[in-house]
């Protein structure tokens, strides 16, 4: 079992090495709340609390970031908007929950552009400048951001080719996911995850394009009994921060951030890949069928795909073609 200490120790072993004891304790705290969408116990919010224990003991109090998880300060979608306002100092959300306001943060769901965790490494640094100038002209910077593993496809019965999809009641979580839902003739519904248990529970939906680690964190096993691995995309969590809260800090505590962030998301990439297989394992502990798609399913698979890829780069325009080439050139 892969355990939350060691998450801790992995982002929080650089703390001492900051060095910030010029800081003191002299002054009081900044306080920064940071409002995330995933429970505590996800490698993603683990990997958030050490990164915030890092900046605590390295600033030696200066600043103090309370992590608040599983959606329990703002729903997911309401990240955004409130560390652009200053609600929140800080956030962490899925970047592709923005496509609809610019598909280009929906770089990361391009189906089959990048299905392992080199070529998501490689997607990252390329569409990364993009990504900042974004926030940046919203008020906001980009502090860390971290992958989910290879996305998969959850049914609650076997699935042979493309037209078994047909009538199944499908969660979204963005608008590549609805599109690629609404190619396969499935009903679409949108359900964030702090509503996903409940919301297989009561049938509202009985399907999903995700990781291993939402299906492990819903104990999805549960309701649904067959885990396709599609290795769709790896979409990631990125973590932002209010520009004029940032510009408040002096030098050394903005170092002693960046530094933590840095260290966050090594660890965060790191462990995402340790999990992959872990999550899948438990899954079959716990009666699912895990195996990979049929050749006619995977066909159908990459088709919706195609279309989509097409769509997105349509949407994103010369900068989403931007992207795309210097991925392929790299």
């Amino acid at each position: 079992m892969i355990r939350r200490r060691d998450v801790l120790a992995g982002v929080g072993a650089t703390a001492a090495s900051v060095g910030l004891s010029s800081l003191g304790h002299a002054q009081a705290a900044v306080k920064w709340d940071l409002p995330a969408g995933y429970p505590a116990s996800n490698f993603h919010s683990e990997t958030l609390t050490a990164f915030a224990n890092a900046v605590r003991t390295a600033t030696n109090g200066r600043l103090d970031i309370t992590v608040h998880a599983g959606a329990s300060l703002f729903r997911v979608p309401e990240i955004k908007r409130a560390v652009q306002t200053g609600q929140a100092q800080i956030g962490e959300l899925l970047m592709v929950i923005l496509e609809n306001e610019d598909a280009v943060f929906g770089v990361d769901n391009v189906p089959f552009l990048a299905t392992s965790f080199p070529e998501a490494q490689k997607l990252a640094d390329v569409s990364k400048p993009f990504i900042e100038r974004r926030l940046e002209a919203q008020g906001m910077r980009l502090l860390y951001w971290v992958p989910w593993p290879p996305q998969g496809f959850y049914s609650p019965k076997p699935l042979a080719t493309g037209d078994d999809l047909r009538g199944l009641r499908f969660r979204s979580y963005g608008a590549s996911a609805g599109r690629f839902a609404e190619l396969a003739n499935m009903q679409v519904t949108t359900v964030q995850a702090a509503e996903l248990s409940q919301s297989f529970a009561t049938g509202r939906v009985n399907s999903m394009i995700s990781s291993g680690a939402t299906g492990f964190d819903a104990k999805l096993w549960e309701h649904v009994k067959y885990f396709y691995d599609v290795q769709a995309w790896l979409p990631k969590n990125m973590v932002m921060v209010n520009q004029r809260a940032w510009a408040a800090l002096d030098a050394a505590t903005q170092r002693a951030v960046t530094e933590a962030a840095a260290q966050a998301q090594a660890t965060g990439w790191r462990r995402s890949q340790e999990l992959a297989n872990f999550f899948l394992d438990e899954f079959k502990k716990n009666g699912m069928t895990v195996e990979a798609p049929s050749p006619a399913l995977k066909q159908a698979f990459q088709r919706f795909g195609e279309e989509l890829s097409k769509d997105w780069l349509q949407r994103a325009g010369a900068d989403g073609q931007a992207i795309v080439a210097a991925f392929r050139r790299a």
